[in-house]
């Protein structure tokens, strides 16, 4: 079974930039991990400082390697997590 991520960050006001330089930064990276089946991210266009991130690992260990990567240490620990004022994670298993 697959592990699925769904994120929601929130940035503080006047950060969006921020998030959004770090987000385009991770994604590519993210995409070319060995346990990563499917990432996307997104912005809400009716409030442009949330962004919802999308993901796919063949198991939980490829969700821990990816949190343990440098490009997440970098763009997502060092870059976007700072400036959010919310980050909210869900956890899921697919079925069959």
């Amino acid at each position: 079974m697959a592990y699925v991520v769904s994120a929601t960050w929130t940035a503080e006001p006047g950060k969006e930039d921020v998030v959004l330089d770090a987000i385009t930064q991770l994604s590519p990276l993210s995409r070319e991990e060995e346990g990563n089946v499917f990432y996307q991210a997104y912005q809400d266009a009716a409030e442009p400082s949330v962004f919802r991130l999308f993901e796919i690992y063949t198991d939980e260990a490829a969700y821990a390697a990816h949190g343990a990567s440098d490009h997440f240490k970098q763009y997502a620990l060092e870059q976007a997590i700072p400036v959010l004022a919310n980050r909210e994670r869900a956890f899921y298993e697919t079925i069959g």
